[in-house]
């Protein structure tokens, strides 16, 4: 495409161990023993960086999602690090990439998640971000009552109150509050530290946080949903937003849609990044390329793609033809966008139970292209530069290869079109992605009512 686009590519490196397809563990390119290798983790973290992407991303949930005796053991989602662990980790071997872990709002307390990603910044001099998600799963309620999951909608109440004492706590301190003065005995200026005295419908926050103000004045709030209570959320507080999108259409149809809700919050188009996932698989010729994607398809078990698919979509559908469609679904206490996306998928693609297991078992219903660099370059280009992202989070099939070969291979394509970067621009993660300086924000008013919260039966 011709002349040179004003703004850059956005990339986060989305490390979930040992890569993102299902069957990565056993092809060769990757670490199987990624989720327990820090030294792994570490070695990617600084390819990463000296590759100039924005950010690392790190997913998580709260437990083992499969359980079956069967699938179960042929998971690698067994085990894996804990994520602001890890990052705290990443970020002493590290300098400018950002730091962006996964944390729910329903199964932690808002003085907690802010103390330790304010922590998180002080420690890599203001690189960390909080993917904010609601959790989605039985299989992590039971792990923290015998109660049933909340409601959805009551996940999406609790996450907006939950935010916004999160940020509030960050706001505890004004800037230039410590004063640090040896001479005239004073560590800080009382006046610029504020508690917050926060009572809401669920939560009672005295404050204020016993941490700093951050150093990129507040950790940057990445959301990832995309159902109807998960976009107002993100067009309120978000300033990135991690999507799933198939189509050029669908991209532009979610980017318009999100972008048109911030003037309603006094927002800027410019003030929330979508940065979608994308899975490549990457080779020298188109050939090379499928036959790599091929060999991964080749290592799946039918039974880990279908319970994956089940997990996904929200209902077992180990009872039905897998050579038959996908039946009409019920709606489920899951994740409801995603299972809007996948049944929409099947549909507009004919595909059965088991094709669809098959397609969803790398990309999770994420942007999947699998080519040469150009091939690739020449999709992202399509959708950066006809609204429908703003950068994407890269989800390589396998960890170190995928990523490796991304590097190689689609990067310098990138750059010679003038869409990467080839230096960072700053030494923040909000720097970087080209957000403002957050302003300390007004205490938000609350009824004290504490409405008893529905779960599911």
């Amino acid at each position: 495409m011709a002349g040179t686009p004003s703004r850059k590519l956005r990339l986060g490196a989305f490390l979930m161990a040992p890569g993102h397809h299902v069957a990565a563990w056993r092809h060769p390119s990757s670490a199987a023993d990624l989720g327990s290798n820090f030294r792994a983790y570490a070695d990617i973290a600084r390819k990463a960086e000296a590759a100039k992407f924005d950010l690392l991303f790190l997913d998580d949930t709260l437990g083992v999602r499969d359980l079956d005796p069967v699938t179960g053991e042929r998971s690698s989602r067994s085990a894996f690090f804990e994520p602001l662990t890890l990052l705290s980790a990443l970020a002493a071997v590290t300098d400018t990439i950002g730091l962006v872990g996964t944390v729910s709002t329903t199964f932690n307390e808002p003085y907690n998640l802010a103390r330790k990603f304010a922590s998180l910044d002080a420690i890599s001099a203001g690189r960390a971000g909080w993917n904010l998600v609601t959790s989605n799963t039985e299989a992590e309620a039971r792990n923290f009552s015998d109660a049933p999951h909340l409601l959805h909608a009551n996940r999406y109440t609790r996450a907006e109150e939950f935010v916004d004492v999160v940020v509030e706590l960050w706001n505890s301190h004004e800037d230039g509050a410590f004063l640090r003065d040896r001479a005239s005995g004073r560590f800080l200026d009382g006046a610029k530290r504020h508690a917050i005295h926060h009572r809401g419908p669920h939560f009672s926050v005295a404050g204020p946080l016993n941490v700093a103000r951050s150093p990129q004045g507040q950790p940057v709030i990445v959301q990832a949903g995309s159902s109807e209570p998960g976009k107002d959320l993100a067009a309120r507080t978000a300033e990135v937003v991690f999507t799933a999108q198939q189509t050029l259409a669908d991209a532009q149809a979610f980017y318009a849609d999100l972008k048109g809700r911030l003037a309603k919050y006094g927002r800027a188009p410019d003030d929330l990044l979508v940065m979608p996932g994308i899975f490549p698989v990457v080779g020298r010729t188109r050939a090379e390329a499928e036959d790599t994607f091929a060999e991964l398809q080749d290592l799946i078990h039918p039974a880990v793609g279908l319970q994956l698919l089940s997990q996904m979509i929200g209902v077992d559908l180990s009872g039905h033809d897998p050579d038959g469609p996908v039946p009409d679904l019920p709606e489920t206490n899951g994740g409801k966008s995603r299972q809007h996306l996948l049944v929409d998928l099947a549909r507009r693609d004919n595909l059965s139970i088991a094709e669809l297991a098959r397609r969803t078992a790398g990309a999770r219903g994420h942007w999947q292209v699998v080519g040469t660099a150009s091939d690739i370059a020449d999709q992202i280009e399509e959708r950066f530069l006809n609204g429908g992202a703003d950068g994407f989070n890269v989800m390589p099939p396998t960890l170190p290869g995928g990523l490796d070969d991304f590097i190689a291979q689609v990067l310098p394509e990138l750059r010679r079109r003038g869409l990467a970067r080839t230096e960072y621009e700053a030494q923040t993660l909000r720097g970087n992605l080209g957000l403002g300086w957050p302003a300390r924000q007004p205490h938000r008013a609350r009824p004290l009512a504490r409405p008893e919260l529905e779960r599911a039966e």
